[in-house]
C-alpha cells in the first residue's frame, strides 16, 4: 500500500488517469467495408457492373441502387408523437422508452413479486383497469394428466396485523448500503429499537415492518465508533461516526386484504400491495442474511455447486424463489434452479491472464502496452473489468489492521509499479519523504520484491491508496457482470442443463437451503409454506400431422420427424439456375483442416443438388461457378457475385460460401456485403461439414435454402383449406433485443409479418431502437410495417384488409403489457388508418410470449422416457394468474380451445426444424432477424470492438448521449426484403 501527501497524491492520480485515456482505434478501408458515402449502395465508385464496359452484364440486369421504402430500410419519416415521450429528433436526440418514462412513481410496484399485467397499471386512488382480458374459461381438449410443478402453496399466513415504517438514516438519501447495513445491524441499534432487531424486517433501504405498534416516532443516535471499539475521547467531534436513525409508521398491514382480493370482495389497492410486499420481504429476510442474494436468487458460496468456465470466472448453481398470487385463490412460492457467473477467487494477475487468453503469465506485463507506440492495447481494456470489485491483499509485512481489510477497485491505471512514483509521508518524522516508485516502496517498507513490476497498478476507492496488481486477490462471491465469450457460454450451458430428475433434485436441495421450516424469521411471524410440490391437473393436446408435398406424417407424442423420402411442401419459386459457390480460407491458421480441396467442394455441390432434387427442389444448372480459396470475406463475396452474374448475364439467385471456421467476423462481413451491397440471398456452410458431405446436413441446410428461394418445408395438415383461420388473418411477431451488460451495442427492434394464408412464411424488418429501449418507437413501427402491410394486402389478401390480426410480442415483462397495447398496438392501427381509410373493423389479439419464466413441469410417468413433458403439455391451473388470461390478451374473442390449438400446432410449422419449437414461430423469426441484422450495422469490425468495450448510451451523468445510427438498408432486388433472408 502506498500513501502520498495530499498535494502530490492528487497530482499523481491526475497524471495517471490522464495517461490512461483510451486510444482511438482506427482501421484502413478494404474492399467491401463501408468507410464512406462513396462505398454505399448506388454510389458511382465501386466494382464494375456485370455486362458494362468494365466487365458486367447488360443493362437489363439491374445493379443495386438506392432502395425504395423496404422493411427495415433507414428511411426516416415524420412520426406521430407519443403522448409520453415523443419521437427522436432528426438531430440524433436520444430515443426514450415511452413505457419507462411515462410511468409515475405511484405505479412502481415491488419488482420481486409476479403481479400480473393489469396490476402494473394501478395508480393510487384508482381500481385496476380492464384492458387485459379476463380468463373466459378453461380449455377442455386433450388428454387429462397429473403432474408436479416447482411451486409451493403458502398454507398458513399470519392473521395478525403488522405495521410498516419509513426508515431514514442521517439527513437524506446519501448513505451507502454498506453504511446502512452497519448502522442497522449494530449492537446499539439492537438494544435501542423497541422489541429488538428480531422483531423487525428491514429492506436495507427505506422500509421496515414489525409487530410493534409504535405510538410515536422512534429516533436514536447510533455510535459506530463505540461499535468498532475506538477511544472516542481522542477523536475530533467533527469526525465522529455518529448517525441519527428515525423510524415513522406509514401503514398498517393486514394480510386478509390479499385473500379478500383473491375472493373478489375488495378491489386491488394499497392494502393489497402493502400486504404482498410484506410477505415478499418476509420470505427472503432469512436467506438474504445467510447467502449471496442476487435479485430473486440465492447462492451458497460454501455448499453450492460450482464449475470453472474459464477467464477467471466460475458458474454457480443456486436457487430462485418468488411469491405470486395464483389461480385457486391462493398465494404460492415459485422455486427453481438458478445459475449465475462469479469472479473466481484468485490473484488479479491470474484472473487477467485467463481473461485475456494469455498463456504465459511472465510475458503478460509486456502485452498491455504497445512497445512501439506506447499506447495501451485491448488487454489493458480487459483489465478495466476489475473495477468496482472487492479485493484483499496478501503480502508480508502488512499491518494487523490490513490483514482482514477489504478494499474496492476504483480504477486500473496505465502506469506500472515501476513507473508509478509518489511522495510518501513519513509518519515518525511528520514530513514528506523523497519521491519513490511503488516498486521500490514495497521493497523498502515490506521487504517484498515484486515479481511482475511492469503490470498496471490498482487504484482503490479510498483516496491515495495504490497497490501493485500482483498483491491483489479477488474476494469470492462477486458476480461477473460481463458477456461470456463462446467458450465460456458453452461451458455454462453444459453446467446448467440438467435432466428433469436431476433438476428436481437440485430444486429440492435449494429448498432445503432456503430452510423454510427452520427459518427463525418465518417462525416468528408464523408463516408456513408447504414443503411439497403442487400437484396440478394438466392436459396433453392432440399432436397434429405434418403435411408435405403429396404426403403426410404423424409424429405422435414423440414430436420428431425427419426428411427422408419427403418432398418439401412448396419448392423454390423459380428454377435454381444462377448460383455459385466460393471457398473462404483463414490466413491466420497454419493448418487448413477446415478448408476443403477442389474435389471435396465438387462432391459437396453434387450431393447438394441431388438432395435438393430429392426433396422436390428444381435445379436447372448442375454446374455452378465454383471460386477458389480467398482469405478476404469482402473480396470473396465481390468475386462470386460478379462472377456468377457475368457467367449467366443475370442477377444471382443464391450464393453459397464455405467458411473455414465459426468466426463471427467472416460471417457478418459476407452477410453485410450480400444483403446491403449486392442484394442476393446467401447460405454459409462450414468447411468441416463440406468435407464430411453428410446427406442429413444437406437436408438441414436445404430447409433454409428452400425458404430463402420462396418455398416452404411443411405445415400442419388441416381439414379446412383456410387452415386455422376462417377469415383473412395477419400474424405479426415482434421482439426487441438488447446487448449484454457491458457491451455498448444498440437495441434492435425486429418485426415479422406472415406472407401466406397459413402463416408459414414470414417477411421481416429490423432497425436500431435506441439503447435498452423496450417499447418499439412509432417511427420504427411505421418504417418497418408500412411496406410489409402493403406487400401483404397486394399478395396475400387480394387487396383487402385483414379481419383479424394476431400480434405476438416477445421480450416484455408483466409491467409492460398495457404499454404494448397503449403504444405499439395503437401505432399499428394508425398505420392501417393512414394507408387506406380510417377503419375500426380489424380485431386484434395481442399475445405476449414469455420464455424466461421459472415454472417447470415434472410429469413423471406421464412424460417421455426421460420424464420430460410431452409436446403439447398445457397447464392453466394452480400457478396461472387468478383472474387474467395468462395466454392471450385484448379484443378479439377467440374460443379458448381454438386458440390453444392454434398456438400449439403452429409450433410444428417452424421452417428450419423437424421438431416443434418452444416459441411461436412469428416471434422466433423476429429473434432470428434481430440477430442477423447485426451484419447491417454501419460500422467496421475494429470500431465495433472498441465500441463494445463500453456503453456509449450513457454519459457521465447517466443520461443517453445520442440515438444510435440506423442500419444499412438491404437492396430490394429479387424479393430479398420480402423473403426469409434471416433464416
Amino acid at each position: 500500500m502506498a500513501g502520498a501527501s495530499k498535494k502530490r497524491a492528487k497530482e499523481n492520480r491526475q497524471a495517471a488517469m490522464g495517461n490512461g485515456k483510451p486510444q482511438e482505434n482506427t482501421g484502413q478501408g478494404h474492399p467491401g467495408r463501408y468507410d464512406g458515402p462513396s462505398d454505399r449502395p448506388g454510389s458511382s465508385s465501386g466494382p464494375p457492373r456485370p455486362g458494362s464496359s468494365r466487365g458486367g452484364p447488360p443493362s437489363n440486369v439491374p445493379h443495386p441502387g438506392p432502395p425504395p421504402n423496404a422493411p427495415g430500410a433507414s428511411v426516416r419519416s415524420a412520426s406521430r408523437p407519443r403522448s409520453a415521450a415523443g419521437p427522436p429528433s432528426a438531430s440524433g436526440a436520444p430515443l426514450r422508452d415511452a413505457a419507462r418514462d411515462s410511468k409515475p412513481e405511484s405505479q412502481k410496484l415491488p419488482s420481486r413479486v409476479d403481479w400480473g399485467g393489469n396490476l402494473y397499471s394501478y395508480n393510487s386512488g384508482e381500481t385496476a383497469p380492464s384492458q387485459l382480458m379476463k380468463r373466459p374459461g378453461f380449455g377442455r381438449d386433450g388428454k387429462a394428466i397429473k403432474l408436479r410443478l416447482n411451486s409451493h402453496a403458502i398454507i398458513n399466513s399470519p392473521n395478525a396485523r403488522y405495521y410498516q415504517y419509513d426508515v431514514q438514516m442521517g439527513g437524506g438519501d446519501d448513505y451507502k448500503r454498506a453504511l446502512i447495513k452497519a448502522i442497522w445491524g449494530s449492537r446499539e441499534m439492537a438494544s435501542k429499537i423497541p422489541g429488538g432487531l428480531q422483531e423487525w424486517i428491514y429492506d436495507g433501504n427505506k422500509l421496515a415492518w414489525s409487530k410493534q405498534n409504535l405510538p410515536n416516532d422512534f429516533s436514536a443516535m447510533i455510535d459506530l465508533d463505540k461499535e468498532k471499539g475506538r477511544d472516542t475521547s481522542t477523536i475530533d467531534e467533527k469526525k465522529r461516526d455518529l448517525h441519527r436513525v428515525r423510524i415513522r409508521k406509514s401503514a398498517t398491514v393486514d394480510l386478509n386484504n390479499i385473500y379478500a382480493y383473491l375472493n373478489g370482495t375488495v378491489d386491488f389497492g394499497p392494502g393489497v400491495i402493502d400486504a404482498i410486499n410484506f410477505l415478499d420481504h418476509l420470505i427472503r429476510e432469512g436467506p438474504s442474511k445467510q447467502h449471496i442474494n442476487i435479485k430473486k436468487s440465492y447462492f451458497d458460496r460454501n455448499t453450492g455447486q460450482k464449475e470453472l468456465v474459464g477467464g477467471g470466472v466460475e458458474a454457480m448453481r443456486g436457487i430462485y424463489q418468488s411469491i405470486r398470487m395464483a389461480e385457486g385463490k391462493r398465494m404460492v412460492v415459485n422455486v427453481d434452479v438458478s445459475h449465475t457467473c462469479f469472479w473466481n477467487k484468485a490473484s488479479f494477475p491470474m484472473i487477467i491472464n485467463q481473461l485475456s487468453g494469455h498463456m504465459d503469465l511472465d510475458t503478460l506485463p509486456y502485452n498491455w502496452r504497445d512497445r512501439r507506440t506506447g499506447k495501451t492495447t485491448n488487454k489493458f481494456q480487459t483489465m478495466k473489468r476489475l473495477k468496482k470489485n472487492d479485493f484483499f491483499v496478501t503480502h508480508r509485512g502488512r499491518s494487523e489492521k490490513e490483514i482482514n481489510r477489504v478494499w474496492k477497485v476504483h480504477d486500473i491505471l496505465d502506469q506500472s509499479a515501476r513507473d508509478f512514483t509518489f511522495i510518501p509521508y513519513l509518519r515518525e518524522e511528520k514530513k514528506e519523504g523523497p519521491p519513490i516508485s511503488l516498486f521500490d516502496y514495497f521493497q523498502k517498507k515490506y521487504n517484498v520484491y515484486l515479481q511482475w513490476p511492469d503490470l498496471p497498478v490498482v487504484q482503490c476507492t479510498k483516496k491515495k491508496i495504490i497497490f501493485p496488481m500482483e498483491v491483489c486477490n479477488m474476494m469470492p462471491g462477486q458476480r461477473y457482470p460481463y458477456k461470456l465469450n463462446e467458450q465460456q457460454t458453452s461451458k455454462m450451458i453444459k453446467f446448467a442443463v440438467q435432466p428433469p430428475e436431476y433438476r428436481l433434485q437440485s430444486i429440492q436441495a435449494g429448498t432445503r437451503m432456503l430452510g423454510w421450516d427452520q427459518d427463525p424469521v418465518l417462525k416468528h411471524f408464523a408463516l408456513r409454506i408447504n414443503p411439497e410440490l403442487i400437484n396440478t391437473n394438466a392436459r396433453i393436446l392432440n399432436p397434429p400431422s405434418i403435411q408435405f408435398n403429396k404426403s403426410t406424417f404423424a409424429p405422435g407424442t414423440k414430436g420428431r420427424w425427419d426428411l427422408r423420402n419427403k418432398k418439401f411442401l412448396v419448392p423454390n419459386e423459380a428454377p435454381l439456375r444462377v448460383w455459385g459457390v466460393a471457398v473462404l480460407t483463414d490466413p491466420s491458421s497454419a493448418q487448413r483442416s477446415g478448408t476443403p480441396n477442389a474435389a471435396q467442394v465438387h462432391a459437396f455441390v453434387q450431393t447438394f443438388i441431388q438432395t435438393y432434387q430429392g426433396h422436390g427442389g428444381i435445379v436447372d444448372n448442375k454446374s455452378p461457378l465454383i471460386n477458389g480459396p480467398q482469405s478476404d470475406p469482402a473480396k470473396c463475396a465481390e468475386l462470386l457475385f460478379y462472377g456468377v452474374g457475368n457467367k449467366h448475364n443475370a442477377r444471382p439467385q443464391l450464393l453459397i460460401f464455405i467458411l473455414p471456421n465459426t468466426s463471427v467476423d467472416n460471417y457478418l462481413r459476407i452477410k453485410k456485403s450480400c444483403d446491403c451491397r449486392y442484394g442476393s440471398f446467401t447460405q454459409c456452410v462450414q468447411g468441416a461439414q463440406v468435407i464430411k458431405n453428410n446427406p442429413q446436413y444437406h437436408s438441414n441446410v436445404l430447409m433454409k435454402v428452400n425458404a430463402k428461394l420462396g418455398g416452404a418445408t411443411s405445415r400442419v395438415a388441416m381439414a379446412s383449406p383456410s387452415g386455422h383461420f376462417g377469415r383473412p388473418t395477419m400474424v405479426i411477431g415482434a421482439d426487441v433485443s438488447h446487448a449484454a451488460p457491458g457491451v455498448g451495442a444498440p437495441s434492435y427492434a425486429a418485426m415479422t409479418v406472415s406472407m401466406d394464408k397459413y402463416a408459414a412464411r414470414y417477411a421481416a424488418g429490423v432497425q436500431t431502437n435506441g439503447y435498452r429501449v423496450e417499447m418499439i418507437s412509432t417511427r420504427n413501427l411505421r418504417d418497418m410495417l408500412t411496406p410489409l402491410f402493403r406487400h401483404w394486402t397486394a399478395n396475400v389478401s387480394g387487396g383487402r384488409l385483414p379481419d383479424h390480426v394476431y400480434y405476438f410480442r416477445d421480450g416484455v415483462s408483466e409491467a409492460q403489457y398495457l404499454n404494448v397495447i397503449k403504444y405499439e398496438v395503437a401505432d399499428i392501427k394508425e398505420i392501417w388508418n393512414e394507408m387506406i381509410v380510417p377503419q375500426a373493423g380489424v380485431k386484434f389479439t395481442v399475445v405476449v410470449a414469455e420464455k424466461r419464466h421459472h415454472i417447470r413441469f415434472f410429469p413423471g410417468k406421464a412424460g417421455d422416457e426421460n420424464q420430460n413433458p410431452l409436446p403439447g403439455t398445457l397447464v392453466d391451473h394452480d400457478v396461472t394468474h387468478p383472474f387474467e388470461n395468462d395466454i392471450y390478451l385484448y379484443e378479439a374473442n377467440v374460443p379458448t380451445d381454438t386458440f390453444q390449438k392454434m398456438l400449439y400446432e403452429h409450433s410444428y410449422q417452424y421452417m428450419r426444424s423437424t421438431t416443434p419449437v418452444s416459441l411461436f414461430p412469428a416471434v422466433y423469426y423476429a429473434h432470428l432477424a434481430s440477430n442477423r441484422a447485426r451484419a447491417h450495422e454501419d460500422i467496421a469490425e475494429p470500431e465495433r470492438r472498441v465500441r463494445d468495450q463500453g456503453d456509449p448510451s450513457r454519459s457521465t451523468s447517466g443520461q443517453p448521449v445520442e440515438e444510435p445510427a440506423p442500419l444499412l438498408p438491404m437492396i430490394p432486388r429479387d424479393g430479398l426484403p420480402w423473403g426469409m433472408w434471416y433464416i
